[in-house]
């Protein structure tokens, strides 16, 4: 039996993806009578009556006979989700819509999908949404692209065609061979650019059609599947519903899963076996606009979206699999491949080189393919949160090479102890919910870092002091105090944070003064006066005590290392000193 194509819906945020999304849900719903519209749980089935309602007399222009039993929309656009449809070795999404703005053009997520979908080796159409925002563009409501623009004024074609093949340019540039979707003569080599209008119904009917054509003669293979055959699923989504617990939301590509089935569930930990307690999905797309209402159901075949109800399911890892074991007996063999792929995803090794964090098993394995595929070596990959033991193991591979003093943090909170820390030890922490930007932001710091002169990096460290505050030299005791000090050896700096010798903070000097005249620095030997914020003499702080600069862990290590040259032996024995002091306190 073939099952219907599974397709993805990618691109930047507000190039209209959901709108797009709608626009099909609606159209389908509109012509409900051809067949029965269903959501199911982050997906959307439209079968294959509704498709050539749709589309109409386009298909038979197109010379395109459809048999699949119609496309399920997975309705939580995004990469995030399209990275965590996910089976070993790629993605069970069979074909994506990239959706670009056609006035806009490539964004920063654009690029991001473009990557991933090269990445997963999935085939995609274009959407060349908003056309109706064409200067001069007279919109015809749910038209075929190519009926409405041959209405439109020879400039307003003009200026479309321009914005088209500047998105061929662009794909070109990546990689990808494209043409609007009526002048492309080999779909096995070139992208089809679909222009369409969301808000007006305008191509989405060429875009359907070229997705149904597209799917079912390069899909073929990949599409058949036994029905009654052990149920293989990714987990979509983790979360507690209601009067129900914790629960999957699954994409459910292979087989069928029955309600009391025993199923075996991916985790960051030992996989879950458990029992399908209930199999729910909401009502019909009209009902379910009104309400979160679900109905339960015996059993689902794929390609479905559903939501799983079972027991301890808490540790359950987004992007994992979710297997259905026939017999009790296969549960030991389930639970070894459910390990093994999830160890492949998962990265330890000796080599120098970053590491990596991030939230699902999808992103995490996403995030490492594009690593490897810049070259970017990865010396540990895992899930989570940082630990203290991340920035100690990168603080061992940064003596070696400071290129690899980096973590990949994806989609994950980090805790401000572990962000002061990271900093503390000049370790760069690189995080967000875009691989693109993550990567890129990467590249320009290590530029930055190398075309950083010893000189220019001198400046920028905290440096080494040792001052004394000069008896009967006391001009404010705080808010700030004010007092004459001498420089005893090194450099006093505004901003520098002063310790006592049982290494407590006394203060920030706020500024260095020479002659009742600000100065940027003063060195060993000189006699000048500090504004201290924080400092109370007489209390935290007395005349004739000896005061640190505190240096951080990071510009210690630059200052012994790298930047040696630049110091005397008595500023890096004074250096020495206060490394003590700080351990001592710490």
């Amino acid at each position: 039996m073939i099952r219907q194509p599974i397709v993805s819906v990618l691109g930047h945020i507000d190039h209209g993806k959901t709108t797009l999304l709608d626009r099909i849900r609606g159209s389908a719903i509109a012509a409900k009578e051809a067949g029965y519209i269903t959501q199911h749980i982050g997906a959307t089935e439209v079968p294959i009556d509704a498709v050539k309602k749709v589309c109409g007399e386009l298909l038979e222009r197109m010379n395109i006979s459809l048999t699949i039993p119609g496309l399920l929309f997975i309705d939580t656009p995004g990469h995030a989700a399209f990275i965590n449809l996910r089976k070993r070795g790629g993605s069970i999404a069979d074909i994506a819509i990239l959706v670009v703005d056609a006035n806009e053009g490539f964004n920063v997520q654009t690029y991001e999908s473009l990557n991933i979908l090269k990445t997963y080796k999935t085939p995609f159409v274009v959407a060349a949404n908003k056309i109706d925002l064409v200067p001069g563009w007279r919109p015809n409501k749910n038209e075929c692209f190519s009926d409405s623009f041959a209405k439109q004024k020879d400039d307003v074609q003009q200026t479309l065609d321009l914005k088209i093949y500047q998105i061929v340019e662009t794909l070109y540039k990546n990689g990808f061979n494209s043409e609007r979707y009526d002048r492309v003569r080999d779909f096995t080599n070139q992208i089809a650019v679909i222009p369409v209008s969301a808000k007006t119904g305008e191509g989405v009917q060429e875009l359907l059609s070229v997705l149904s054509g597209l799917a079912q003669k390069f899909l073929e293979k990949q599409l058949k599947t036994d029905v009654k055959g052990t149920g293989k699923g990714s987990i979509l989504e983790v979360k507690k519903t209601e009067g129900l617990g914790i629960t999957l939301d699954v994409i459910l590509y292979d087989g069928t899963i029955r309600k009391g089935d025993i199923i075996v569930v991916g985790s960051a930990e030992e996989p879950i076996v458990t029992n399908v307690k209930a199999l729910l999905k909401p009502l019909p797309l009209e009902e379910i606009r009104v309400g979160n209402r679900f109905e339960n159901v015996d059993e689902v075949y794929a390609a479905a979206g559903i939501k799983i109800a079972a027991p301890n399911l808490e540790n359950a890892l987004s992007g994992a699999p979710v297997y259905v074991a026939q017999e009790e007996s296969e549960i030991g063999l389930l639970k070894s491949q459910i390990k093994a792929e999830i160890e492949e995803v998962q990265i330890k090794t000796e080599k120098k080189g970053v590491i990596v964090r991030a939230d699902t098993l999808g992103s995490l394995e996403a995030l490492v393919k594009m690593l490897e595929d810049e070259k970017i070596t990865v010396r540990r990959a895992s899930f989570g949160t940082l630990s203290h033991a991340d920035i100690r193991e990168v603080e061992v591979v940064k003596k070696e090479n400071p290129v690899y003093a980096a973590i990949f943090a994806f989609n994950i909170k980090i805790p401000d102890e572990i962000k002061k820390e990271a900093e503390d030890f000049g370790i760069k922490i690189f995080a967000g919910e875009v691989v693109y930007t993550l990567i890129e932001d990467y590249r320009n710091w290590i530029r930055e870092e190398a075309a950083l002169s010893k000189e220019e990096l001198f400046k920028r460290v905290s440096l080494p002091a040792k001052i004394r505050i000069k008896p009967g030299y006391v001009f404010r005791q705080s808010k700030p105090a004010i007092c004459g000090v001498e420089v005893l050896v090194g450099t006093i700096k505004p901003r520098a944070i002063l310790i006592n010798e049982k290494g407590e903070e006394i203060g920030e000097v706020k500024e260095v003064q020479r002659e009742g005249k600000p100065i940027s620095e003063a060195k060993g030997g000189e006699d000048v006066a500090l504004s201290i914020q924080g400092a109370i003499i007489g209390r935290n702080v007395n005349e004739g005590d000896y005061l640190f600069t505190r240096v951080s862990i990071r510009d210690a290590q630059l200052l012994k290392t790298k930047l040696a040259e630049l110091m005397s032996g008595e500023e890096l024995e004074l250096l020495r000193e206060i490394e003590k002091i700080s351990k001592a306190k710490a």
